[in-house]
């Protein structure tokens, strides 16, 4: 849906359907929005090449294409020299940061994209893009054509006419906007759309460094646009003005004029409308596949070009791009590179009686490595039944098991096969083995012998990237596997179950699984070698397979009692808040609006002058924009605690009850072994991992995470075991003594950099170094120091000086670390996980500073997560050694939860402690906090 603000949709169809459309777009300024929207995880592919730009800005314009259906399209770019506002104004765009390496890298793709779609690429030396567009489309707009400005520049505004319209890309969760002569006027205040010069030569720009009038914010720069009209009248009658800003304005008539100069876009660029050169073609289907492919865009080859199969003369439906290509069927064979089953020499058998099982299994009990795969009714494995099982002991052969559905049958089948999967000799080679792990312990069975995961092999090897089986079968085997939804269909309430089909149209897909595998795991585990992870990959992260299923099987009693309480205490505290909040605006409104906050913070109580508007123009009042404005007014404060109210309650709260399994009366999250980046686990179905800790609404959802029964609740975690890694890894003579002697770190840091006993330290010291020494090892700024500490930037200069004074040995591995980065590319734990960081030696500093803050951060981080694993499989370990009755129940970050029979309370503390204790031995001994209680928030 298009968002319209006050342009009809009944407007906004009408011109849709007139016969000429055209659309001119502004590459670089979507190339740049779609790069920075993934900086925080950037789109890698298998080379290591970042393509979040490429992809961002093909999105893009594959959605304008099908969603509006433009008769004619033109993609303008800045010339690669000096344009005459260069010439003009030595500083123009001077100050803007050096084009990042990836958008560099980038460009020359996209321009073989654009040309691939067969859509004319527009540039014209010394002009910017939106000269060029400016002029195309102001000469389109005489001569009545409908025409779109793609940009999320403002300063397009000025162009709008009667026929020529912005049209702002989606970004976020914010669809396309379209902005005609009206919706310019009313979004920024203004009386004619090309009073947005004026409006741009009074404040400024910043991102294109045009200066404006020093001390002219947005709403100063309406008032005077609308008491005078324009610029150049202001000026002329400057003894209107009064005070500091006559001043201003007087003092800076020459820059004032200079920047309208700037912020005028020209329509007089040496360039020809040509309306025919913009006719939308038929894109070149060969070569867009080629680049797709080679750039890894499998998810987009797939939705671009897997359509419906079409009959040859139907006529393409409007706004269908492709409806003119070959059908399907036909497209997949003439252009994929990749091998599929029917172009392999393959022999995949369905092992459908008993006899042939009695064979099947005689023969693959000789073999050493077995391959195998389940297929199931679902995928929730703690409730999922088996559909059929497959096996694969060699490349290119497979066999497939299927199983009924009747439980007594499935069970007697799967009894048959149990020697196969308890079988220690082996080694077990699975895609996600966890889920086939749970899915067989709901018949009885436990996966024995070595494992071999895949996925989580991949994951070792190449964090940043995607784990799937299709996606590594085409990246390592260039092969192109049969996909679920050709089986089953499409994801929706017409999907098939796979107990639907019979086996005869599962056990080639099932086979294909168990065999793919297998070729992975040939190809992988010589990368692990290669990469010197095999440690990593076959003593940590595999032993910690069994050990997740173990936790997840275990599941998690809730108080169905203390939640409705908690719900009801919350639903009541809220409706309170409201009424405050009310008292407070003077008047009632949506809170949960972010629109109608945002008008009332900042347009009727004007919370502050000049405040802070998101790309559609609405202003911002995100949980960071709130958060820095608490102390402004009271009203502020009481939405943050509404929102804070609200989210609990419907992510966890309201919903946690729907989550429990009616089998075993407990919620079974699903632990991710292969998402972060750093090494740390994650959860989910549900999310525990993010419930809020340090205030008190979110420790009160944790009082209703209760033991079995006839049990206590045991919690123990890590004390400040990052700072501990620091430490070891930094080899700090002063932090290593701190620990050592046993003091509380943060009090001992007060002490040393204020210079004065420990006894001496105050708890504003103690907390103002607690915030330096997590900080810190984060990369923070002097500027994010003083905004957390809520101190003036000079303190926070000082406490950091001091911080580095104090520990010298930590600042030097702070700039070791971000070197050996530079040098390698990547950084390591101290059990060699590799976080790699491909921007590191970035020109671009924004770009840059982020992986230098990774660099230091990640092999802390990462060690953390390494060390508590080697924890959690030893205590599990243990506890089957010792023939222990208590269970693991959650992991979190630093911390791990039991479910402990009381008999057994003093056994499992001592066991928990010692193995978390003694994971990993460093220069300053890990340490180890526990708690005990009748539910989670009693315990911790």
């Amino acid at each position: 849906m298009v968002f319209f603000s006050t342009f009809t949709k009944e407007k906004f169809e009408k011109i849709m359907n007139q016969t000429d459309k055209l659309f001119l777009l502004d590459a670089y300024a979507l190339i740049y929005r779609a790069y920075y929207a993934f900086i925080k995880s950037p789109r890698i592919n298998s080379k290591g090449f970042n393509t979040s730009a490429i992809l961002g800005f093909v999105n893009t314009l594959q959605e304008l294409i099908n969603k509006e259906n433009p008769t004619h399209i033109g993609v303008a770019f800045d010339p690669s020299g000096p344009t005459f506002r260069h010439e003009a104004f030595e500083q123009y765009k001077a100050h803007r940061e050096e084009t990042p390496e990836a958008i560099r890298l980038a460009v020359p793709i996209i321009k073989d994209i654009i040309r691939a779609y067969r859509i004319p690429i527009l540039e014209v030396s010394g002009f910017e893009a939106d000269d060029v567009i400016g002029t195309l489309a102001t000469e389109a707009g005489k001569k009545g054509i409908t025409t779109y400005m793609m940009t999320p520049d403002k300063d397009y505004g000025q162009l709008v006419s009667e026929n020529v319209f912005m049209y702002r890309p989606k970004y976020g969760d914010k669809e396309f906007e379209v902005l005609g002569v009206e919706e310019v006027k009313s979004k920024y205040e203004i009386s004619s759309p090309t009073q947005v010069i004026d409006l741009l030569g009074l404040m400024g720009d910043s991102s294109d460094n045009i200066p404006g009038c020093p001390g002219v914010g947005e709403k100063t720069a309406q008032k005077l646009i609308a008491q005078f009209g324009s610029i150049e009248n202001m000026l002329e009658n400057t003894d209107q003005l009064k005070g500091a800003l006559k001043t201003k304005v007087e003092t800076n008539k020459e820059m004032i004029t200079f920047s309208k100069f700037l912020a005028t876009i020209k329509i007089d660029v040496p360039i020809e409308l040509k309306m025919d050169e913009l006719v939308r073609e038929e894109p070149n289907e060969d070569e867009l596949r080629k680049i797709f492919e080679e750039l890894e865009f499998r998810t987009l080859i797939d939705r671009i070009f897997k359509k419906e199969k079409k009959q040859v003369n139907e006529a393409p439906q409007q706004g269908d791009l492709f409806g003119f290509f070959t059908p399907v069927g036909q497209v997949e064979e003439k252009y994929s590179n990749l091998t599929s089953l029917e172009e392999l020499n393959y022999d995949y058998q369905l092992i459908d009686n008993e006899e042939k099982r009695a064979n099947f299994i005689q023969n693959i009990l000789t073999f050493d490595i077995v391959s195998l795969d389940t297929e199931t009714t679902g995928t929730d494995p703690i409730s999922a039944e088996l559909v059929g099982m497959s096996f694969s002991v060699a490349e290119n052969q497979a066999y497939y098991i299927p199983v009924p559905p009747k439980r007594e049958e499935a069970q007697k089948i799967v009894n048959e096969l149990r020697p196969v999967f308890e079988n220690e000799n082996s080694v077990k080679v699975g895609q996600n083995m966890k889920y086939d792990m749970l899915v067989l312990q709901n018949y009885g069975v436990e996966v024995k012998g070595k494992l071999f995961d895949t996925m989580v092999a991949h994951y070792v090897l190449q964090p940043e990237l995607r784990h799937g089986m299709d996606y590594l079968a085409e990246i390592y085997l260039n092969y192109k596997t049969i996909h679920i939804d050709e089986l089953i269909g499409p994801k929706g309430k017409n999907q098939k179950n796979m107990r639907d089909l019979p086996p005869e149209q599962v056990y080639k897909y099932a086979c294909e699984d168990a065999d793919v595998t297998l070729k992975l795991k040939n190809k992988l585990e010589k990368e692990l070698k290669e990469n010197d992870i095999e440690d990593l990959f076959y003593n940590i992260e595999m032993p910690l397979v069994p050990v997740l299923a173990y936790i997840e099987r275990n599941g998690m009693k809730l108080d169905l009692d203390a939640l409705k309480q908690t719900s009801e205490d919350f639903t009541t505290r809220m409706g309170n808040i409201e009424n405050e909040i009310y008292s407070l605006a003077g008047m009632e409104f949506n809170i949960s609006s972010p629109k109608q906050v945002g008008e009332v913070l900042f347009e009727k109580l004007k919370v502050v002058e000049k405040a802070k508007k998101t790309k559609t123009g609405q202003y911002s009042t995100s949980e960071d924009v709130l958060e820095s404005l608490r102390s402004k007014h009271p009203v502020v404060e009481k939405i943050l605690d509404y929102r804070g109210l609200k989210k609990l309650l419907s992510t966890y709260v309201d919903s946690l009850p729907q989550l429990i399994d009616p089998t075993t009366g407990k919620i079974h999250t699903s632990f991710n072994q292969t998402v972060t980046a750093t090494g740390r686990l994650s959860s989910s179905n549900p999310n525990l991992q993010n419930i809020p800790v340090r205030d008190e609404d979110g420790k009160e959802i944790r009082r209703a995470f209760i033991p079995d029964d006839n049990c206590l609740f045991f919690s123990a975690d890590y004390s400040q075991i990052e700072l501990r890694i620091m430490a070891h890894l930094s080899e700090d003579k002063n932090m290593i003594d701190a620990f050592l002697s046993g003091y509380d770190i943060h009090a001992a840091t007060a002490a040393k950099i204020y210079k004065i006993d420990i006894s001496e330290v105050s708890k504003d010291m103690r907390r103002k170094a607690k915030t330096a020494n997590f900080g810190i090892i984060y990369g923070i700024s002097v500027f994010g120091l003083a905004e957390r500490m809520g101190v003036d930037r000079k303190e926070a200069k000082e406490l950091i000086d001091g911080y580095f004074e104090t520990y010298p040995s930590v600042k030097e591995y702070m700039d070791k670390s971000i070197k050996v980065a530079k040098k390698n590319g990547y950084v390591e734990t101290i059990f060699n996980r590799k976080r790699y960081l491909p921007d590191i030696n970035s020109h671009n500093a924004v770009v840059r500073g982020y992986a230098e803050r990774n660099a230091i951060n990640a092999p802390i981080q990462g060690s953390a997560a390494d060390i508590i694993k080697v924890a959690m499989i030893n205590i599990y370990n243990r506890f089957k050694k010792e023939n222990v009755q208590a269970k693991m129940i959650l992991q979190v970050h630093d911390e791990l939860n039991f479910s402990v029979p009381a008999n057994e309370k003093e056994l499992v503390e001592q066991i928990v402690i010692e193995e978390m204790e003694r994971a990993y031995k460093m220069h300053v001994p890990l340490k180890a906090d526990c708690g005990w209680g009748n539910n989670w928030l009693e315990a911790h």
